[in-house]
């Protein structure tokens, strides 16, 4: 068990990065009412999150790589709690804004530190899972969330949840640099890894990895963050009822890190194993996504939003899976970086459009585009690999 502890600090750590991310989006029709602020504005405030996100998550992969988990990540997790607890002094888009970015900048080391520990620590045979469980506190976050921000915002108010989030990432740092993470095993491979070697820009295969991660894991952004308005809006649900039913879509993202790193150990390890037939797969699993607006139940929307959430976490964990094979492991936290910094930048991209399609409820093409994307990306991932094989 103590082999897998690095990695289940990692888990914590990447829960308290999506509590405190998610704590907006659940918060969402609520704060909007009493702010103001429009759903494109909303979408805006996002985009500079996921800005700020994809910037900080290669500079700090770069810098887990270079000066170590342990280190880089006191630094990080320092940031963004006191980032994430200043949205309780925000009253409008800037502060709300500026305060969003701050987050992100410290956000960006999730990832990397998570990639980072289990490839440091864990053997080949075992990294997928090992990804997975320090991937998957963030969508245990996503989960946990409406459960546990809900009755503080309904009792003390919005601005009291995230002073609660700032809370639990000073936990956080005093389990870590009190030593009882796991991280002593960290330290000393901090220490002894090999030096860094260059990851090139113009790799095709580089950019391959990126359009399946990016592209294929877009769904999760999209119903973390509009799901909330969309059951608020178009369904109706208050405050209360997103908190009793939005821990319910995270739970297939939390369920397919483990099911696709299982998979992908034991399908994807082999000397002959192959990406393609898994995205090709995952991309089509997507398409239901498109349906959400047109299904009359409420059932089935939620059955639906938990199915897509399943199917992106298969992109993240087969893209990551399949970068790290082809990549160096002494890169794994640059790697991670890039990842997760190319899927914030369609975020960023992509939310300000989704937010101005929801004003005018159309909620129809919003699903549908949300819904197609990974299929581009599969495309361009097939087509980047063809080329390049050939």
């Amino acid at each position: 068990m103590r082999r897998w502890l690095p990695c289940g600090s990692m888990m914590l750590v990447s829960l308290i990065s999506y509590v405190d991310r998610n704590t907006l989006a659940l918060l969402s029709p609520t704060i909007l009412r009493e702010t103001k602020l429009s759903g494109a504005q909303y979408g805006w405030i996002i985009s500079a999150f996921s800005v700020a996100y994809m910037l900080g998550n290669p500079v700090w992969g770069r810098v887990l790589d270079r000066v170590g988990v342990f280190a880089g990540m006191v630094a990080a997790v320092a940031l963004w709690s006191a980032a994430s607890a200043s949205h309780a002094l925000a009253v409008g888009f800037f502060s709300f804004a500026a305060a969003r970015a701050l987050l992100g900048l410290g956000e960006g080391a999730t990832f990397p530190g998570g990639l980072r520990t289990a490839t440091q620590t864990l053997p080949p045979d075992r990294r997928a899972r090992g990804i997975a469980i320090a991937y998957s506190g963030g969508s245990l976050g996503a989960i946990l969330t409406p459960l546990v921000v809900t009755p503080v915002a309904l009792r003390f108010g919005w601005r009291a949840a995230f002073l609660l989030t700032g809370l639990l990432g000073a936990a956080w740092l005093a389990w870590w640099t009190l030593g009882l993470g796991g991280e002593r095993a960290l330290r000393a491979v901090d220490k002894t890894h090999a030096p860094v070697r260059t990851i090139r820009i113009g790799d095709a295969r580089l950019w391959a990895f990126m359009a399946v991660y990016a592209l294929g894991a877009l769904p999760l952004a999209f119903v973390l963050y509009a799901a909330p308005l969309y059951l608020g809006g178009a369904l109706s649900l208050s405050q209360a009822a997103l908190g009793r039913w939005l821990w319910l879509p995270p739970l297939g993202w939390e369920i397919g890190y483990f099911f696709w790193g299982w998979f992908c150990d034991r399908a994807l390890s082999g000397p002959d194993a192959s990406h393609g037939r898994l995205f090709a797969l995952l991309a089509l699993a997507s398409l239901p996504l498109a349906l959400v607006p047109s299904l009359g139940s409420f059932g089935m929307v939620m059955a639906t939003l938990f199915f897509a959430m399943f199917v992106a976490a298969g992109f993240i964990i087969a893209g990551i899976a399949y970068a790290t094979r082809v990549f160096s492991a002494h890169e794994s936290g640059l790697i991670a970086g890039i990842g997760a910094g190319s899927w914030s930048a369609l975020v960023a991209l992509f939310m300000p459009l989704f937010g101005r399609l929801f004003d005018v409820h159309a909620y129809g093409r919003a699903f549908a585009i949300a819904a197609l994307v990974p299929v581009v990306g599969f495309t361009a991932w097939m087509a980047i690999e063809r080329r390049s094989a050939r």
